[in-house]
């Protein structure tokens, strides 16, 4: 491996904790900053940074830490009074978007009655489904409202979501590849939460004990706990179809009540805090290569675009009042699950090698994410700045530059 790959994280730390700082100077979320500037370093506009075999590792990793390290700050208590909500926030925040977003490729790839057609389109909404929460989890975390009841509800919910999105890519890929089974994949998932559950218990009372018994070196409990996430990670992608980012959650939820969380969620935010997060946010704009757009193209992107966030603050938040909370958090719920990520690529990417999606739409879908990934940080900001009569809160104090 060349070195070049010390100079490329150099320049992404350098470049992201500068974008940061401008960031917050317009009191916007530091992840903006990142998103930014991995889309100025990357081959956008500049063309410095490049994507590569180690950046895309790193930034795996940095999702993961950041996921784990949400399910250790997560409020397990309120998931678990919130089952039932989450299941009802999911599944509007999956259905309204597919059905949305239907809707505008249809407008644009007619002829519907033609059977590739339809898939095509089905695509495209299949597409929007899945949240990708780790954005959100970061902004959170650096307002200082990870414990919040709507914070808690977005991350439950972005669970279910995750599975949810799972399920409609198996139903859609099932129609045109035979070989692949429904029920088969749908009893993984299941498999996957109640071996979850059981290991979950068997694994939090076993870290319990040994953090009692051998309080001597802490550095240890990370080292285990990190471990706990790495397993469960690989074992939720590799046995079980389901994200690797849906492991690393569900195995800080099986830490997160044990009394050293505070001191593990401390270090591995540092770890996070230094390497890992600045990585992955820039990852996701160095991916991105913005061809030549025509007037069709724009047309297509800002439509999609619209659909996208529109549908997933209306779904998401109708389930959320539903569910019975209250106005600002229907609204910060909704907004909480608007990004899209690296799961709505992935699906993309499936829908274009099974020749299921027509090229018309993937730089809009690619456009889509990065307005997605951007512009959830700027209204979550706003969504959690005021309370029910418009007067604005003092925030928790978020991550000094």
């Amino acid at each position: 491996m060349s070195e070049g790959y010390l100079l490329d994280i150099a320049l992404i730390l350098l470049s992201t904790k500068f974008f940061g700082i401008i960031t917050k100077k317009f009191k916007l979320p530091q992840v903006v900053g990142a998103l930014v500037a991995g889309v100025i370093m990357g081959p956008a506009v500049l063309n410095i940074v490049h994507e590569s075999d180690f950046i895309s590792k790193v930034a795996e990793l940095g999702v993961i830490v950041l996921m784990f390290n949400a399910g250790l700050e997560s409020n397990i208590e309120q998931l678990k009074s919130a089952g039932k909500d989450l299941v009802i926030i999911a599944l509007l925040g999956v259905l309204v978007p597919l059905v949305g977003c239907f809707l505008i490729a249809s407008i644009f790839n007619p002829h519907i009655s033609n059977r590739t057609v339809l898939m095509q389109n089905i695509f495209v909404g299949a597409v929007f489904t899945a949240t990708s929460v780790s954005i959100t989890v970061e902004t959170l975390r650096e307002m200082g409202k990870m414990s919040m009841k709507s914070a808690n509800a977005v991350l439950g919910a972005a669970i279910v979501d995750d599975v949810m999105g799972i399920i409609v890519l198996t139903v859609i890929t099932s129609i045109t590849d035979p070989k692949i089974s429904i029920v088969k994949v749908l009893g993984k998932v299941a498999a996957f939460f109640v071996v979850s559950i059981i290991a979950g218990m068997v694994v939090s009372k076993l870290f319990g004990k040994w953090v009692e018994k051998y309080n001597i070196d802490k550095r240890r409990f990370v080292i285990a706990a990190f471990v706990v996430c790495l397993l469960l990670s690989y074992s939720a992608d590799t046995f079980f179809g389901v994200a690797d980012i849906t492991g690393a959650y569900i195995a800080g939820l099986i830490l997160s009540r044990n009394k050293e969380t505070d001191y593990l969620s401390r270090r591995f935010d540092t770890l996070s805090y230094i390497l890992l997060t600045p990585i992955f946010f820039a990852s996701i704009g160095i991916d991105i290569k913005i061809p030549h757009m025509g007037m069709t193209t724009v047309i297509i992107t800002l439509s999609l675009a619209f659909m996208a966030l529109i549908t997933k603050i209306i779904g998401c938040g109708i389930g959320a009042k539903v569910c019975g909370y209250n106005k600002n958090e229907v609204l910060q719920v909704g907004v909480g699950m608007i990004p899209r990520g690296e799961v709505a690529l992935v699906i993309a990417s499936k829908g274009m090698k099974m020749n299921m999606m027509n090229d018309m739409f993937l730089t809009p879908i690619i456009i889509t994410v990065i307005i997605a990934a951007i512009s959830a940080p700027i209204l979550l900001k706003f969504a959690y700045a005021k309370n029910d009569s418009g007067v604005e809160k003092v925030v928790n104090k978020p991550i000094e530059n």
